[in-house]
């Protein structure tokens, strides 16, 4: 026969198994979490979605364009293209109207 010894846990006896197997306990989650636990998902998705796509726009809002999006810039490259050839069959050195 084996012989087992119990070890209490470190913190008492309530500190791992009298505690519920998710979350920490009743009456710990907050109110907003609980009402939008119960709300369609259509509406907290496409919301939060918002949410975050707006936080995701602020660092950019601010930032001014790269070099490359300046009109020269964009005159000269279309330049290079004609001058050498690039994609003549549909491209910017094609024989359509451009």
């Amino acid at each position: 026969m084996v012989k087992v010894w119990y070890e209490p846990p470190p913190y008492g006896p309530k500190s791992a198994l009298n505690r519920p197997a998710y979350g920490i306990g009743e009456g710990s989650t907050p109110r907003w979490l609980l009402r939008l636990s119960k709300m369609p998902v259509a509406p907290v998705v496409m919301g939060s979605v918002l949410i975050f796509g707006c936080l995701a726009y602020i660092p950019i809002s601010s930032q001014k364009l790269p070099f490359t999006l300046s009109p020269e810039y964009l005159a000269a490259q279309r330049a290079y293209m004609r001058y050498h050839n690039m994609n003549p069959i549909y491209g910017i050195s094609s024989k359509s109207d451009h």
